[in-house]
């Protein structure tokens, strides 16, 4: 069966670069192209539950003669998947990074890591995005001199009930926590606003067990994984693991960037940027993680990866070596094994699949 993945990257739209459209063969793990839709550095996509949209934030600052940065809105042929613009609206943050629809598809919550706010913007009846009806100030700072001067909202996401939004902030070590009003489309700071990881550990992505039951953050600055157990009638993570993602004695420089969840809900993954490499763990039903070994990306930094909705593939999007590389996954294991499908395109650093 062929499926349509959809791809973000670094690179300008003059040069030729945008939103990347495929078709993914799961017989072989190969990529055809099908479509780039021209747009600047779209550095995070999400495609909109009822499959007619994509969402892209645009990670290159200067919108429309602001500051921000831009998220930018197309329509998708429901025959072919290929995309059609339908607008642009201003991220009301510098170096946008990450958005989530709302379940429910009214509303598409961003992530601005520069200076770390995150903008609500509303869905209008044809897929576009109205200008932003809530911009909430992350405030604060942590302990790396370098990386945590300030807030850096890196991430955001729902919990399964659509009850919460989750936002991962890089420069607090915090993961925060908001209620959401479906209706209104309104951000609070939940009764347990937010919930702390070690000092300069640096929060990037997380992802919800299948169950909702444990959450997963990947920390970016100190290449850790933590898991967090999931208490939806009181709206709190309270942390239950946190495991290195670097073979141990490992004495280079790293950083990790993506986590994904096996559907299974018995793997977790997370990518090594600097050991070039997906750190593979074992779920306990505790939440606990159990490391269960390394395979390299077969690539250069590999900032972001998915995994089919079958969990039957990864593919490891490797920015700094311009491929993008299918492995299949060991239902049993969890282990990785390269299928030698490997594709070039400019700068990959989203891969999302329809």
């Amino acid at each position: 069966m062929a499926r349509t993945v959809y791809t973000g990257c670094y690179g300008n739209e003059d040069e030729g670069h945008g939103v990347g459209v495929w078709r993914f063969d799961d017989a072989t793990g190969a990529l055809t192209h099908v479509q780039t839709a021209p747009v600047n550095s779209p550095s995070f996509v999400t495609v909109h539950p009822d499959g007619r949209h994509l969402y892209a934030v645009c990670e290159r600052d200067g919108f429309a003669g602001t500051p921000d940065g831009a998220v930018a809105s197309f329509a998708i042929d429901l025959h072919d998947g290929t995309l059609t613009e339908i607008g642009k609206v201003r991220s009301h943050g510098t170096s946008a990074c990450h958005l989530s629809v709302a379940p429910g598809g009214h509303f598409v919550v961003v992530a601005n890591y520069g200076n770390g706010r995150v903008a609500v913007f509303p869905i209008g009846a044809d897929g576009a995005l109205g200008e932003a009806i809530q911009v909430i100030q992350h405030e604060g700072s942590s302990t790396h001199p370098d990386r945590q001067h300030g807030p850096h909202a890196h991430f955001t996401a729902f919990d399964p009930s659509g009850k919460y939004l989750m936002v991962c902030d890089l420069g607090l070590d915090k993961v925060m926590v908001y209620d959401f009003d479906a209706a209104t489309g309104h951000l609070a700071p939940s009764a347990f606003p937010h919930a702390q990881v070690s000092s300069g550990a640096g929060p990037r992505h997380l992802d919800f067990a299948p169950d909702g039951s444990h959450a997963f953050v990947i920390n970016e600055v100190d290449s850790t994984l933590t898991s967090f157990r999931w208490d939806a009638d009181r709206g709190a993570l309270v942390v239950t693991d946190t495991r290195s993602t670097l073979p141990e004695g490992w004495p280079g420089d790293s950083t990790c960037a993506q986590v994904r969840v096996h559907p299974s809900g018995r793997f977790v993954y997370g990518s090594n940027r600097g050991h070039d490499s997906i750190a593979i763990f074992a779920v306990q039903s505790s939440g606990k993680i159990v490391p269960a070994g390394h395979e390299l990306s077969g690539g250069r930094t590999p900032r972001n990866f998915n995994l089919t909705p079958d969990g039957a593939w990864l593919l490891a999007a490797n920015q700094n070596s311009d491929s993008i590389v299918s492995f299949r996954v060991d239902a049993a294991t969890g282990a990785l094994h390269a299928s030698g499908a490997v594709t070039h395109t400019n700068k990959p650093v989203c891969i999302v699949f329809a």
